[in-house]
């Protein structure tokens, strides 16, 4: 979530530093790619960010650190407590170096539970949050979601937490701490529609929501191929089943009285008859009669046809890669492009040190000490 969220910030125009151990985090070998420390998925991930490569273990790179956090805006860190206190860097710590700086601190689970200290993932803050239930609900099985959801939904709950102290700050001149814990914002995003009737005290009805539960909401099997139809309005649902000979179902109260189509007991029954008489038509037959309907439709697509949509840069040290979007458009910003290519670790560690006042005598005892550590410059794409 951490080097999400801070690709957001980036994309945005924020100068984001990460501090990285010399040895390199994990993530750097998340997927194959063409660099033992750029994998296919932190080309993304890393751009428009400089790394400032520290071992934190030894004093000047504490002092490095130090005079860093006095000239920043924000200090993103997803460590817990106890790392953080000792490493000197609790928000105590850290306000007394700047005191009006954004200090978000993203983790498992918040600073006053039990939980607190202990290690958290995606895979299991999806068990915790009803996300592994809800598939046993659907198939009969629990599973993970495959996508990394909760520490992506924490990343973005993350920028606009920072933005909104960001604000904040620019009104009062304060500073703030935030906090992200990934289970509680993963209880949010889930209960949105599952706490359903259950949200009313007494409950009116058991939590979830039985349109998003139901086994039979899915893309439609066609009689060449697969295609997402998704009749909306009463309109939708009584045109569609007219169009394929079934008047039945287009009468059937279930389906076209009020609000009948949406309560609970009858969404597998009305998304199981789409599934059955999907197969009557050939996908083009589909997408041509919901064209003329006005029904809402989509194709079933891969992640390699989504990748072959995407353009391409070209990244100094490894070639060309996939550069995946920023979606918000702004009229009178821009944002998406790419400043900065992902570093390698340390590419960026000179300059920066330069930028926070040290000298080029105190530079070079740093990398000869291994406090820091410095990689062969790359280019950078002018802005």
């Amino acid at each position: 979530m951490g080097p999400y969220a801070t690709q957001i910030l980036g994309d945005l125009g924020a100068d984001v530093i990460t501090i990285e151990h010399p040895a390199g985090g994990t993530y750097r070998g998340m997927s194959p790619g063409p660099h033992q420390e750029l994998s296919g998925i932190v080309l993304n991930l890393l751009r428009n960010k400089r790394n400032l490569s520290l071992d934190l273990k030894i004093p000047e790179a504490r002092d490095a650190l130090n005079r860093l956090i006095q000239s920043a805006d924000v200090l993103v860190t997803n460590l817990r407590p106890k790392p953080l206190a000792r490493m000197g860097l609790s928000y105590e710590a850290v306000q007394a170096l700047k005191p009006d700086i954004i200090f978000c601190q993203a983790q498992g689970y918040p600073t006053d539970s039990e939980r607190a200290d202990e290690p958290a993932y995606d895979d299991t803050i999806q068990a915790s949050t009803g996300m592994a239930a809800a598939f046993l609900q659907v198939a009969g099985k629990t599973w993970i979601a495959p996508t990394i959801v909760a520490d992506k939904v924490s990343a973005l709950t993350v920028v606009y937490g920072i933005l909104a102290a960001l604000f904040e700050r620019e009104r009062t001149g304060q500073g703030q701490r935030i906090e992200v814990p990934m289970s509680e914002t993963m209880t949010a995003f889930m209960l949105v529609e599952h706490g359903a009737a259950a949200v009313a005290q007494p409950p009116q009805g058991p939590p979830g929501y039985a349109r998003a539960l139901s086994p039979y909401r899915s893309p439609q099997r066609t009689a060449d191929g697969h295609l997402c139809i998704l009749p909306y309005k009463p309109s939708d649902w009584e045109t569609i089943f007219r169009a394929v000979g079934r008047d039945d179902l287009a009468d059937d109260p279930r389906i076209c009285h009020g609000y009948a189509r949406v309560a609970p007991e009858n969404f597998d029954f009305v998304y199981g008859q789409l599934q059955e008489v999907a197969p009557r038509l050939t996908t083009a037959e589909w997408k041509k009669l919901c064209l003329e309907l006005n029904i809402p439709f989509a194709d079933v697509v891969s992640f390699a046809e989504m990748l072959d949509e995407l353009p391409c840069e070209e990244h100094p040290v490894t070639g060309a890669y996939r550069v995946l979007p920023q979606p918000v458009r702004f009229s009178c910003h821009a944002t998406g492009q790419i400043r900065h290519h992902a570093d390698v670790i340390g590419a960026s560690t000179v300059e920066v040190l330069r930028e926070v006042g040290f000298d080029e005598q105190q530079i070079s005892n740093m990398l000869t000490s291994g406090a820091a550590k410095q990689a062969a410059r790359m280019t950078v794409k002018p802005g």
